[in-house]
């Protein structure tokens, strides 16, 4: 059995600390495919110092020959390439780290990183650990609004960002110092008027080579603040430490199945939590090369190009992304990943099954949240049931609990026991106590996403309590009914939600993307309820559609609860039938078929 316990600090500890994490690692690694026998064995780490970046980043680094493998391999859509090894990583960290230090950068600092994937991004969150000052990941298409609101309750002291994004701090206040990244060029470009100067980031090439830490790091020191994503109400601020995220992820490791030398790729944008953990903790953590295709506007078949020449092992895309993918040739990969995962959203079986007949993978889905690590998921070696999220993750004790009688259920919240204080668990909601009392109670950390559970322990996704709804009196879950949904072959996305009906009350309403050359006729409107008839049960049907855009937060993620809200402002009379003509914002229901009604 493997665990690890407090160590001490006196010489040599920092050793000790780097050799116990390894040792769990390792053996996570060796169980890669004995699931039962890792949930048996698996303990957490326990150390009670521990600085991913100083302990572990830099105990690889040093090594010389795990040093010298690729940690990053970045190439952008002209071709040029930048690759670093873990040594220069390390390098290249102590520099950045000493340079803001002379900034004025110290231990607590929050700083807000927003930089697209360049290899300043490494940098500057290793830099940030090692300073102990947490980075707030931002993405960098984030207007000025959302910036200052950031900036405000992030408490932000410094910002990082790209020459192309400066000017938008010029109007967000704050008592805060900006560093710029980009060429003398770019940094002549930026405009004035920003309100302070400007520190290019450049600079910090020049710096000091050697860093000392100006003191140990506690596991429970703040490591990176996220906000959430926003789908129902305003974003809250997630606070994770060393303690959650850096043992936290070896749970993601143990999902992916990554391996020292591994060629790891994620579809990801910088700023949020799933970029962290497949571009920077997981593959790290594996000692695998984090492998990052710059594209300016998404090419399926550029990206397949690139993933054979670079001989990607192991690939991680949301579910967008895979149904892209399986509308072009994935024949194209003539040397396919051995691993395949995917998260974000929840996978529909028919986009798993085409991997599997191109590529022989069985793609695998996860489940975790910002404020968690991976929790349940498809581990490699397992039978994979299609639709399902999988089994829970090492380290975690997980229960289903019903919403409405808080008794234990096959089907309802997804919550993780947290009375033995495990990692991959947010430290709270930042200066909101009474949000982090709503999910962290009684023992157990409430996810508010539903999902039922088999005679085997697999779980399958619901969907959010807020997003689930009934039906003439019937449990629906949006995602069952949308995964049939784009199974057709003109819809490219879909949103369920409830419409109010006066007969049942609500009747499932799809919104709905059309794939590209369908067009928003009546005619498709009733081959989709057609299909739905047929491969949905009487109480699941889809009573009507609206071909649109869908409403989406800024990472993407549907925002489920404007349709909600819209529907609701519809009121509760039944709607005028379509128009032959219409197209986009138009209703479409199963009065409008005469062979649809009952």
């Amino acid at each position: 059995m493997v665990e690890a316990h407090p160590t001490s600090t006196a010489s040599g500890a920092e050793q000790d600390v780097s050799r116990q994490y390894e040792a769990v690692r390792d053996r996570l690694v060796e169980l890669r495919e004995d699931y039962e026998r890792a949930c048996e064995e698996f303990r957490w780490p326990r150390m009670e110092r521990f600085n991913f970046a100083l302990d572990w980043f830099d105990h690889v680094a040093a090594d010389p020959r795990r040093g010298a493998r690729d940690a990053l391999w970045i190439v952008d859509q002209d071709g040029t390439e930048t690759r670093r090894t873990f040594r220069e990583l390390s390098a290249a960290s102590d520099r950045t780290a000493s340079w803001l230090r002379g900034l004025g950068v110290g231990r607590g600092d929050r700083i807000l990183l927003m930089l697209g994937n360049r290899l300043e991004l490494w940098e500057t969150q290793l830099a940030g650990m090692k300073l102990g000052a947490p980075v707030i990941p931002t993405a960098v298409m984030m207007p000025p609004a959302d910036l200052e609101d950031r900036v405000r309750r992030g408490r932000v002291s410094w910002v990082v960002t790209d020459a192309a994004n400066a000017g938008k701090f010029a109007s967000v206040p704050g008592d805060y110092g900006l560093v710029v990244v980009g060429d003398e060029a770019e940094l002549a470009a930026v405009p004035g008027g920003l309100g302070r100067p400007v520190h290019a980031y450049a600079e910090a090439a020049q710096a000091p080579g050697e860093f000392v830490p100006d003191g140990p790091t506690s596991a429970h020191d703040p490591l990176l603040l996220y906000f959430t994503s926003g789908t129902t109400s305003q974003a809250k601020l997630v606070e994770h430490t060393h303690y959650s995220y850096s043992y936290g992820h070896l749970s993601t490791v143990y999902w992916m199945g990554l391996r020292p030398g591994d060629v790891h790729l994620n579809i990801a944008s910088p700023g949020w939590g799933k970029h962290s953990w497949s571009n920077f903790f997981a593959p790290w953590i594996a000692e695998a090369t984090v492998f990052v295709h710059n594209q300016e506007r998404f090419d399926a078949a550029g990206l397949m190009a690139q993933m054979d020449r670079a001989g990607v092992t192991s690939f991680c895309a949301p579910p967008t992304v895979w149904r892209m993918l399986i509308q072009a040739d994935l024949g194209q990969v003539r040397r396919p990943p051995s691993s395949a995962v995917s998260a974000g959203e929840p996978l529909n079986p028919e986009v798993i099954r085409r991997v599997q007949e191109a590529w022989g993978v069985t793609i695998r889905d996860g489940y975790g949240q910002t404020e968690t690590t991976l929790q349940i998921a498809n581990t490699p070696g397992q039978p994979v049931v299609p639709g399902a999220m999988g089994r829970p993750l090492p380290g975690f004790v997980v229960e289903l609990f019903d919403p409405q009688t808080g008794r234990r259920a096959d089907e309802g919240e997804i919550c993780l026991r947290v009375d033995d204080d495990p990692p991959g668990i947010m430290a709270g909601y930042i200066d909101e106590p009474e949000r982090t009392a709503e999910v962290v109670k009684d023992g157990w950390y409430h996810t508010r996403d539903i999902a039922r559970r088999d005679e085997q322990g697999v779980y399958t996704y619901v969907g959010r309590t807020d997003d689930v709804f009934k039906a003439s009196d019937y449990r629906i879950s949006p995602f069952e009914l949308e995964s049939v949904l784009i199974e057709h072959p003109a819809v490219a996305e879909a949103a369920v939600v409830p419409a109010p009906d006066p007969v049942r009350h609500a009747v499932p309403k799809a919104y709905l993307v059309l794939a590209g050359g369908a067009e928003p006729t009546r005619e498709l409107a009733g081959e989709i309820l057609r299909f739905a008839r047929e491969h949905l049960a009487p109480y699941k049907r889809v009573r009507r559609v609206e071909f649109t855009d869908l409403p989406k937060t800024i990472s993407g993620k549907i925002r489920r609860v404007v349709l909600r809200e819209r529907e609701e402002a519809a009121g509760r009379d039944a709607p005028a039938p379509g128009r032959p003509d219409a197209g986009l914002g138009v209703e479409w229901t199963e009065a409008d078929f005469p062979g649809l009604r009952g």
